[in-house]
């Protein structure tokens, strides 16, 4: 699970200082405040592994297409350095062996379990080059902080290293750091448009992509391989479990994934059936509600458990209840199958029914990391949401989700003055 992030000289960021990541996270703002760089961060370290380059900055068709150095760095000031760092609790920990407190001896019966690190790296630009000008791992072992550094490696985050050896600090440090970000999955606000049939190529897909191209893959794949999800401590079937967040978000009574022609030709259509009265139709003939909520249903039940989910505003096109009913989603998964979500959002209706479900006790205010972002003549800065135990929010910027009293006012007094009009 990440535990906190931070980036320097990154896009409009100079400097955002260190932010807390919590089991679910929630970045608000105004638009153009900073809140999809901050995600694109992890993006750009995500599709660097198993890229050739020290730092990839994308293209069309990865994660995120962040262009060139010079358009990454704050203010297009190629001199300076692009720096990124995060924390990190291990699902799965590993241990250095021949490590004793500043050195590391093979030859030694000496041994260090490692759960958790810090990652901090620094790239600059010189001759028309990336280098890496820091590249360290930080971490505890009861002596203080230890640092390894990687700055011979060919990729930022210190692979393959120069010692060759596979059993190095660096590499383990390294194989970690991949598989960290081979769980963090990203769907973007955009989805693909749905189909009226789709053809399956008997693939096991890891995620469902950017947007949700693979989403019926996933969900076959996960018929065919008999994967389940939780649901009140119980494992249930995947299909099973979506039709009930379908029914719960008031989007549709059911849907079924059915064969269409001869089983060989492996194509299939989504059946969607509105009310339990109603006709089945194809996932195409429903409202753009439906076709983007479902990858994200799929998403959050299909995704190995302890997965971090990168979500870019989920609710963008759902009704105000359906976008409340998402928080509980949320909830649902990071509770029971230990999911990790950061989101960003706009939308109150969500924000809202989180803090009532603090209020009621269904998750602790400090499982919840909720920030603001602005940006202040083209530097963005950012505030954490003071959120107490009975979900109040004490520092929220005025206004943001607009002034609801101020409007009725101001419709109460103009319809007196047309009133008074009328009369005279």
């Amino acid at each position: 699970m990440i535990t906190h992030i931070r980036v320097k000289n990154f896009k409009s960021w100079q400097d955002s200082g260190q932010l807390d990541i919590a089991p679910l996270t929630g970045f608000f703002g105004t638009n153009s405040s900073g809140k999809s760089s901050l995600l694109q961060m992890l993006l750009l370290l995500k599709q660097t592994v198993g890229s050739d380059e020290i730092l990839f900055f994308g293209d069309e068709k990865s994660l995120v297409n962040l262009g060139e150095f010079r358009e990454v760095i704050h203010g297009h000031k190629t001199g300076e350095p692009l720096q990124l760092e995060f924390g990190c609790k291990l699902h799965n920990p590993f241990t250095i062996e021949g490590f004793r407190s500043n050195s590391y001896d093979l030859s030694t019966n000496s041994s260090l379990d490692i759960d958790s690190f810090t990652f901090d790296a620094a790239i600059v630009w010189r001759d028309e080059n990336l280098f890496i000008q820091k590249a360290c791992y930080r971490f505890e072992d009861g002596n203080g902080v230890q640092i390894l550094e990687g700055k011979h490696s060919e990729k930022i985050y210190g692979e393959p290293y120069w010692s060759g050896s596979t059993m190095s600090p660096i590499h383990q440090f390294a194989s970690a750091f991949k598989k960290l970000f081979n769980h963090v999955c990203f769907l973007g606000p955009t989805r693909v448009h749905p189909q009226r049939s789709y053809h399956w190529d008997k693939t096991h897909p890891k995620e469902i992509d950017l947007w949700g191209n693979k989403a019926v893959d996933a969900l076959l794949s996960a018929r065919v391989r008999q994967l389940t999800t939780v649901h009140n401590g119980k494992s249930v079937p995947i299909e099973e479990r979506i039709s009930k967040w379908l029914q719960k978000l008031e989007l549709a009574h059911s849907f079924s994934l059915f064969p269409k022609g001869s089983l060989d030709d492996n194509n299939y259509e989504i059946r969607i059936q509105k009310t339990a009265n109603s006709a089945e139709v194809t996932l195409a003939d429903m409202g753009h509600g439906v076709s983007d909520l479902f990858p994200l249903l799929v998403h959050c039940c299909y995704v190995p458990e302890g997965s971090t989910l990168i979500l870019e505003q989920p609710g963008i096109h759902l009704h105000p209840k359906a976008q409340a009913d998402l928080a509980d989603l949320f909830l649902e998964v990071i509770t029971e199958r230990n999911l990790q979500i950061l989101v960003e959002s706009h939308s109150e209706h969500l924000l809202n029914r989180l803090q009532r479900r603090v209020a009621e006790e269904k998750i602790s205010a400090d499982q919840t990391a909720l920030y603001f972002c602005r940006n202040d003549e083209g530097v963005s800065n950012i505030d954490r949401l003071k959120m107490d135990e009975f979900g109040n929010i004490t520092n929220w910027p005025e206004n943001f989700f607009g002034d609801e009293m101020g409007d009725l006012f101001a419709m109460t007094k103009a319809q007196r003055e047309r009133q008074k009009k009328a009369e005279s």
